[in-house]
């Protein structure tokens, strides 16, 4: 297993300690410690993609567990903050189904041999989810701090359709049935 893919594997093994300081209270320093957890994952994102593609240690693994990693990372993070009453159930259903909509459509997609690279809108989605996850973490009472919370909370959710129409539009071929 190359260095990319390690640290994939490690971002993974991050996830139940971040959702375990993120909703134990009793933890000590819970919600620092949970950020440190998710900027820490969130920036190994970067270095393992970095990595990956400057030293040409792209692999198959890679490219199916990388996408995979971020998503659970976030899709924790968003039902501790619906748990936690910071987001509303019905914006974290709406950004999960878009990331189950598009797993399904890599996976008809791979089954035709065809390998779909994450787009511009879905790159961005992804920056606002992880920047809005770090408010949330850390959660100020501070009206300052909560507007710019509720304004990465609704562009997330902006970004999230518009990153699902692109892809489909950009990849409607792959729904065609061939005979």
């Amino acid at each position: 297993m190359n260095l990319p893919n390690k640290i994939t594997v490690f971002r993974m093994l991050t996830i139940p300690f971040f959702v375990a300081c993120m909703l134990i209270k009793e933890i000590p320093y819970n919600e620092v410690i949970a950020g440190v957890i998710f900027i820490i994952a969130s920036l190994s994102d970067f270095v393992d993609g970095k990595i990956a593609r400057r030293y040409n240690l792209v692999t198959n693994f890679g490219k199916f567990m990388d996408p995979l990693a971020d998503k659970l990372l976030v899709q924790s993070a968003l039902i501790c903050f619906m748990a936690k009453g910071l987001m509303p159930a019905w914006m974290v259903i709406v950004i999960l189904s878009r990331e189950f909509i598009i797993s399904g459509f890599r996976l008809v997609a791979a089954d035709k041999g065809i390998v779909i690279a994450a787009g511009y809108w879905g790159k961005l989605k992804t920056v606002f989810q992880m920047v809005m996850s770090v408010m949330l973490i850390f959660h100020f009472i501070n009206p300052i701090w909560q507007l710019i919370e509720e304004i990465l909370i609704w562009g997330s959710l902006v970004l999230t359709v518009i990153s699902l129409v692109d892809y489909i539009i950009k990849n409607k071929e792959v729904l065609k049935e061939t005979k």
